[in-house]
């Protein structure tokens, strides 16, 4: 009998397409922390839909029979808590499902702000016919902070409308639909050089803070930085001084630092500022998808072969 638990949040759905399994697999689904608990103690799979901070931490147990974690999520920070990286077990992610939804929100973002969509939905609202010559975006230069495939999902939608995308990530490499990929190191000497700043990459003890007080000062007066990485990627505070300030010139922030976004904070009302609710990747069926993902890696699991998604627990 092969036993998995689904973690869920509290009033989730179960996650589709689970409720007819192979003979000999047995499902048992979780949101509560008591049940949690217990049921960690007998599972060999845990899917992990819900992500709140600590809780698995807490209640992993310290004996158990667990080999495979999977997240419903590209990102996996939230499971990298100390005993789980150091366990032989495999992580793997649902790496590719959210890749063209997160990229169509980033070509949407840019296009946006070139077009001061924002400026126009202000003068509409005051009834105000106001006349002004906007950006066009062929042509200009877009940074994408983390290649991997959401970060090339979305050099490939920019690339096709005539932006010059250059990736950072860990080390430089040729990659397509980038004109380059440099190293990690290198990211201070290209970030003066771009029009648009995209935040893709996980986070990591590399990442946190990556974008501060100091790496906002080297983008352009007119840059824009759009985040649909991590929150923490960015420090919030900077970021505020540096819209304030207009040391860049605007932001589209899926994610923030802390989630939600307290109400009375002063994002929320910047006129240079988009904010939605880590929703870029959710497109209409993205739970279906899931649940799909999943399937087809589990039939991978039984048949003693290969799960696809893998991830290095060491360097996520």
């Amino acid at each position: 009998m092969t036993r998995i638990l689904v973690l869920v949040a509290p009033g989730e759905l179960p996650l589709p397409g689970l409720e007819t399994l192979p003979t000999g697999v047995e499902l048992t689904t979780v949101s509560a922390e008591a049940e949690l608990r217990e049921q960690l103690m007998h599972a060999d799979v845990l899917v992990v839909t819900d992500f709140r901070t600590g809780l698995l931490e807490r209640c992993w147990p310290a004996h158990h029979d667990i080999k495979w974690v999977h997240a419903t999520s590209a990102g996996v920070d939230a499971l990298l808590f100390p005993a789980l990286v150091k366990s032989d077990l495999l992580l793997t992610n649902a790496r590719g499902v959210f890749d063209l939804g997160i990229a169509e929100y980033v070509l949407g973002a840019v296009l946006m702000f070139a077009k001061d969509t924002l400026g126009n939905l202000r003068h509409q609202r005051a009834h105000r016919w106001q006349h002004r010559e906007t950006e066009l975006i062929s042509g200009k230069h877009a940074l994408i902070i983390g290649a991997g495939s959401i970060g090339g999902e979305v050099a490939r939608l920019l690339s096709a409308l005539g932006l010059e995308v250059t990736g950072v990530a860990r080390s430089a490499r040729d990659t397509p639909h980038f004109k380059q990929v440099v190293a990690n190191d290198d990211l201070e000497k290209h970030l003066p050089n771009a029009d648009y700043v995209v935040v893709t990459a996980p986070l990591t003890p590399a990442t946190e803070g990556l974008i501060n007080r100091q790496t906002l000062a080297l983008m352009k007066p007119h840059a824009v930085l759009i985040n649909v990485g991590r929150g923490a990627v960015v420090v919030t505070d900077d970021l505020v001084e540096a819209l304030q300030q207009r040391v860049i010139a605007g932001a589209a922030l899926d994610v923030v630092e802390p989630e939600p976004l307290p109400a009375q904070h002063p994002l929320w009302d910047m006129p240079n500022v988009m904010i939605s609710a880590h929703m870029s990747g959710d497109f209409v069926g993205w739970r279906d998808a899931l649940g799909e993902q999943f399937k087809a890696n589990l039939e991978h699991w039984l048949a003693d072969g290969d799960l696809f998604n893998q991830v290095d627990k060491g360097t996520s």
